[in-house]
C-alpha cells in the first residue's frame, strides 16, 4: 500500500467537522475570529496553541474547512481507535520519525487539504514558547501556507458537572491569524534551514497569540 492508497478520507474528516460543529457550538460558545483568513482552497497547514484537550475538536467545529490533525497515538485507544481514523484524523508516534505518518500528511497537503498541527507536541502553556521542528519540516517540504491558530478560554475555569472540561456553554475564542509562507521558498530541508524556519515559527506564532489576546482580552493560560 502507498502513502496516498492510505490517505485519510476526505469525506471523514467533512463528517468530523459536522460533529465537532454539534458538540462544541452544542456543549459551549466558541467565538470565531478572523476565519475568513483562513485560504478558501488549496493546502493549509493551521498551527495551533494547546492547552486543553478539547482544543483539537473545538478546531474541528470552529475551522472554515475540514481539518486532518496529527494527534498522538496514545489517544488513539478502543473505540476510539476507529472512530478518529474513521473522521480523518492522523496517529502519530511522538517518539520517532513516523515514515508512514509523514507521508499520509504531506500527501493531505498535496492533495489540496488542510493539515492540522500543535507545534509545541503536547499540551501545556500554550504560548508557543518550544516548537518541534515538525511544523517547519511540513511547511517546508510542502510550501504550504501556515495559519496561526489562538484557542484561548478553555483553561479559564472549570466546569461544575465535569471539572477536566471547560463550563458548559462557557466562552471559548478562536483566533485566526494571517497565513505566511516559511523558508525562503528553496525548499531546502538541512538542519540549518529546518532551525532558521523553527525560529521564524516561533517568531510569527508568539506574535500572533499576543495579539489574539490584547484583541480579547484573554491570555494563553
Amino acid at each position: 500500500m502507498t502513502a496516498t492508497d492510505a490517505l485519510p478520507g476526505q469525506r471523514g474528516a467533512a463528517v468530523g467537522r459536522g460533529i465537532g460543529i454539534g458538540l462544541m457550538r452544542g456543549l459551549w460558545r466558541p467565538r470565531v475570529l478572523g476565519a475568513w483568513r483562513m485560504p478558501p482552497s488549496g493546502p493549509a497547514i493551521l498551527a495551533v496553541n494547546h492547552t486543553h484537550l478539547i482544543d483539537g475538536p473545538m478546531l474541528m467545529g470552529t475551522a472554515p474547512r475540514p481539518v486532518h490533525f496529527l494527534i498522538k497515538r496514545e489517544a488513539f485507544v478502543g473505540p476510539l481507535d476507529p472512530f478518529l481514523r474513521g473522521i480523518g484524523q492522523l496517529k502519530v508516534d511522538r517518539g520517532r520519525a513516523d515514515r508512514a505518518v509523514i507521508g499520509q500528511a504531506l500527501g493531505v497537503l498535496e492533495r489540496g487539504g488542510v493539515l492540522g498541527i500543535f507545534p509545541e507536541g503536547t499540551r501545556g502553556e500554550g504560548d508557543f514558547a518550544a516548537l518541534r521542528s515538525g511544523l517547519a519540516y511540513f511547511a517546508l517540504r510542502s510550501g504550504a501556507p501556515v495559519v496561526p491558530v489562538a484557542v484561548l478560554g478553555s483553561t479559564d475555569r472549570r466546569g461544575r458537572l465535569i471539572s477536566a472540561l471547560p463550563p458548559l456553554r462557557g466562552r471559548v475564542d478562536v483566533v485566526f491569524g494571517d497565513p505566511f509562507q516559511v523558508g525562503d521558498g528553496s525548499g531546502l530541508r538541512t538542519k540549518r534551514a529546518l532551525d532558521e524556519a523553527t525560529v521564524q515559527l516561533q517568531r510569527r506564532l508568539s506574535g500572533h497569540l499576543a495579539e489574539a489576546g490584547r484583541f480579547t482580552g484573554r491570555a494563553p493560560h
